[in-house]
């Protein structure tokens, strides 16, 4: 893929195409959902860039580096599958496939291992890592309830779905492990009979 030109003025009155040609207008759901895909994948860059510009727990951080820019790499297939309209689905080259859940439940298992029980939610703003974390799996969930929405309406592949669900879990779990590796707090909400 070569990108001469990033504006092309093809969308100046509203609308953009889907894989296959087909114009929609550019707050259709399908656009609202590989969109809400692309914001997810930033949010992750600025974990990313935060995790490699550390200058402690250097494993740690490698570690983490590699895991998300597979998961923006994902994110990126994902969205392709998104852009592409159910009758064009044979063209997407990289689907989401099972393989790519599990990956993510695998990395949950390993971090879980070493993490403490919980007792309630965690707060967010323990500290920089584990809350950049928590602010990219909010932002997950509003993609995955965006993709849900579109599923209603039109063919959407369920490893999408499987994914988006499973990769809210995986950046929670990171934001405690990360808390755990770097000594951050890990506030917990408590109810006033708690308090």
């Amino acid at each position: 893929m070569r990108i001469h030109k990033v504006y092309t003025r093809a969308g100046d009155q509203g609308e953009t195409s889907l894989v296959g040609g087909l114009r929609v207008p550019k707050d259709a759901l399908r656009i609202e959902s590989y969109g809400t895909v692309d914001e997810l994948q930033a949010f992750l860059g600025v974990l990313r860039a935060t995790l490699a510009e550390a200058d402690r727990h250097p494993e740690t951080c490698r570690a983490g580096v590699a895991a998300l820019h597979r998961v923006q790499q994902d994110l990126f297939d994902l969205g392709s599958t998104l852009a592409t309209p159910p009758e064009h689905l044979d063209r997407v080259k990289n689907p989401i496939t099972a393989e790519r859940v599990t990956w993510l439940e695998e990395s949950m298992d390993a971090w879980n291992e070493t993490l403490q029980p919980l007792r309630s939610f965690v707060l967010s703003g323990g500290g920089r890592f584990s809350a950049a974390s928590h602010v990219a799996r909010t932002v997950c969930r509003r993609c995955e309830r965006v993709v849900l929405r579109l599923a209603r309406e039109e063919a959407v592949p369920e490893e999408v779905l499987r994914y988006l669900n499973r990769l809210s879990d995986f950046l929670f779990v990171l934001g405690r492990h990360l808390a755990q590796v770097f000594g951050e707090e890990e506030p917990l909400w408590e109810t006033p009979l708690q308090a």
